[in-house]
């Protein structure tokens, strides 16, 4: 048994002492009190609740060293720093790891046997080593800490298979008392990891999984992107996280929120370790708002004041969302949790678990089916979220901290839709999942409803009237009612339970919802175009003084009013008031060269306006894309800047001569310098030049029809004609 302190004041005290904390939070000091007498402990408590405490101070009171098992370095880094700013001497706290070269991993040691350390962090991997088992054996271990316990199942949303060896590595290394920690266990999960640890004896401390401080939101996955940064802009200079599946969507986004002029970095691993570690960092010191990562990013972050967290896609299992969003407000404070879901993006999942074993694939199936669930469900998702993990929710105390509760649907009697339903499910006794049903009460023939001969069960098609939608929905919420239970063992077979075999019996109004329709969504998420206005009408007004305005600054110039805005950007600008020349340089075909040289009458002209019109400026400012800003684009910029000839360029990346034109119209056209004008001086004559710039300075248009019309006599081919149109947009516009 471990030295224990001897009281409750005392106990407050090593508290106050090491953490500077005055008073425990919910079961912590119970917790403590049971590692402390000896007992194993287990742990299940939400992100924010204060998990890491719970075994590190009584680390910091015990005789010997805590081993704690954590799956991943940054964790184990951001750990160790804390508790050395608490714990006073730099060796009160370590990692083993593979990160550390034989030098440290001797000092380490060394710290250990001298009594130094109290709190070792390692990697589960490194807990296995032959030589790293010889040495625990050697040291006096107050007792092992399993953090991210549910590493352990297979049905968690994070399965390690290294986690599986444990038991058997602290038992060869000796019998100390146990503590396993996680923050999202279902039932089925919490069952894993106390047979798996051989622990069925410990003592369980179960906090509630209700944050009452977060508010969840799903939204249909349409102009998603735009849809982002309207958000971000709505909650400026405020922290967030954005979750994306693939390590080519975190770039992407990262990149266009970055040229929409919010401050946000990448994060992936596929990102070499300093560069990771140094975007972590500037997102904790706030020198970045917005992180874009994969799940790779979030575990052990403690930044408590996290006020957003979107999900580009919906997550793989409802684990992964519960402890992703988790980040959001953890000081209890604002904590939005706002995720975009489209059906087309749990069908891709699915396709990856398609070469998994087939276990494994029924497994993710089951989850992925839970994470549709939550995202379609009308009824509260708050309530839905924490009957997944087993804890009962009067929806009445969600405070309209949902979507669904915000912005409730109509309810109607579902009595006997549930009747028809429970019903169906005994006809096949109880050895079939929701789809399955659902196909029967639809009258929907397929290869499993066939081979079953479920098409000729008395209940085939006695619910056509109405969609797929509804009876998932009736299913759905029955389950939440507890009319109906899913076997977690046999992936999700749906039985009756006591509730619902009583119900049949006795049947009663129970009001349901219809689910939410998702249908219409964007089929092919690519980051959105500059010009996606969706039809918002120009202000006339603002119109025709710009026009003025720009024949002003034109005049000045000695040009054309089109080469100093036009006619479309100046269309833009009565849409979005851009106030500020960064605001100005969102506008398509203004770009950086063009607001400086030209907007700054502009931005304080419309900011008048504005003010005097108390005009509401929309907060959706046009989104400027990145994704033809291709390695093409960069190429040719990159290889006009060398002077290379066009016709290389064109060859080099397979091009036509008209297609290399187009492609440097658009860049010019966009607010980008190119100067091409060692190749112009090649080909064209200079007389040539001099006359087609003559043409286009004195021109109302650029407009390449009218241009050989005006200079037909001068037999000008219109490949001369274009390059020296850009040279002249380039010097003149840009």
């Amino acid at each position: 048994m471990i030295e224990l302190a001897e009281s409750p004041v005392e106990l407050s005290e090593q508290l106050q002492y090491f953490f500077g904390f005055n008073s425990f939070k919910g079961e912590q000091e119970s917790i403590i009190r049971n590692i402390l007498n000896g007992n194993d402990t287990f742990v299940i408590m939400p992100t924010g609740g204060g998990k890491s405490l719970c075994y590190q101070l009584p680390a910091l009171i015990s005789e010997g060293t805590a081993i704690v098992v954590s799956p991943l370095i940054a964790l184990m880094k951001n750990q160790v720093d804390a508790i050395r700013n608490f714990g006073g001497a730099t060796g009160v706290a370590h990692f083993l790891n593979s990160s550390l070269n034989k030098t440290e991993i001797t000092q380490v040691k060394a710290d250990i046997t001298n009594g130094v350390t109290k709190l070792l962090y390692v990697a589960p991997e490194s807990l296995t080593k032959d030589e790293n088992v010889q040495f625990f054996r050697e040291i006096n271990i107050s007792f092992f800490a399993i953090d991210e316990a549910h590493c352990i199942s297979e049905w968690g949303h994070d399965f390690r298979p290294e986690y599986r060896r444990l038991r058997p590595i602290i038992e060869a290394i000796g019998t100390v008392p146990i503590m396993a920690l996680t923050a999202t266990a279902t039932p089925k999960v919490q069952q894993d990891i106390m047979k798996n640890l051989n622990m069925t004896d410990a003592t369980l401390f179960k906090s509630s999984f209700n944050r009452a401080n977060l508010y969840y939101e799903v939204r249909p996955k349409k102009d998603v992107v735009k849809e982002i940064i309207r958000f971000i802009r709505q909650h400026q200079g405020k922290s967030g996280i954005i979750y994306c599946l693939s390590r080519k969507k975190v770039e992407e986004l990262a990149e266009t929120l970055v040229v929409n002029g919010i401050k946000a970095l990448p994060y992936h691993a596929g990102l070499d370790a300093s560069t990771r570690a140094s975007h972590q960092d500037k997102f904790l010191m706030e020198e970045a708002d917005v992180i874009v990562a994969t799940i790779a990013f979030g575990m052990g972050i403690d930044k408590p004041d996290v006020r957003f967290v979107i999900h580009h896609e919906m997550p793989k299992s409802l684990e992964g969302y519960y402890q992703e969003t988790g980040r959001a407000g953890r000081d209890g404070g604002e904590g939005i949790c706002l995720s975009f879901y489209s059906y087309d993006d749990i069908l891709k999942l699915e396709k990856f678990l398609k070469n998994k074993h087939v276990a494994e694939q029924e497994i993710g199936q089951q989850l992925l089916a839970e994470t549709t669930g939550y995202a379609e469900t009308s009824m509260c998702r708050r309530k839905y979220l924490l009957h997944y993990f087993g804890e009962h929710y009067d929806d009445s105390g969600c405070n309209t901290m949902c979507d669904n509760c915000r912005h409730p649907k109509k309810k109607f009697d579902g009595m006997e839709d549930i009747c028809l339903a429970l019903d169906t499910i005994l006809s096949v006794k109880e050895r079939f999942k929701d789809k399955h049903i659902v196909n029967i009460l639809t009258g929907t023939i397929n290869s499993a409803v066939k081979s079953c001969k479920h098409d000729q069960n008395e209940f085939f098609g006695k619910g056509m009237d109405q969609s797929a939608l509804h009876w998932s929905a009736v299913i759905r919420q029955a389950v939440v009612q507890d009319f109906l239970e899913k076997e977690v063992e046999n992936y999700g077979t749906l039985k009756l339970t006591p509730t619902g075999h009583s119900f049949l019996e006795n049947p009663h109004e129970v009001l349901i919802t219809e689910d939410h329709d998702y249908s219409d969504t964007d089929e092919d998420d690519d980051i959105i175009s500059a010009n996606g206005q969706g039809g918002a009408a120009a202000d006339e007004t603002l119109f025709a003084i710009l026009k003025d305005l720009t024949r002003k600054i034109a005049k000045k110039h000695n040009m054309p009013p089109y080469v100093i805005f036009q006619e479309q950007s100046l269309i833009d600008m009565t849409i979005q008031y851009p106030i500020t020349l960064d605001e100005l340089k969102q506008i398509p075909g203004v770009g950086t060269g063009k607001a400086e040289k030209y907007g700054r009458e502009v931005v304080q002209l419309i900011s008048t306006y504005v003010k005097e019109n108390e005009i509401e400026r929309p907060m959706n400012m046009v989104v400027k894309s990145i994704v033809n800003k291709s390695t093409q684009k960069v190429h040719i910029i990159q290889s006009v800047d060398r002077k290379i000839s066009l016709q290389d360029i064109a060859n080099a990346r397979a091009l036509t001569m008209d297609q290399l034109i187009e492609e440097m119209e658009a860049i010019v056209y966009s607010g980008t310098r190119l100067d091409i004008s060692y190749y112009i001086d090649d080909v064209v004559d200079e007389d040539i030049q001099d006359e087609i710039f003559d043409y286009f300075r004195n021109a109302e248009t650029d407009s390449m029809q009218a241009a050989i019309e005006e200079l037909a006599d001068e037999e000008i081919g219109e490949f001369e004609l274009r390059l020296v149109r850009l040279r002249f947009i380039s010097e003149n516009a840009n």
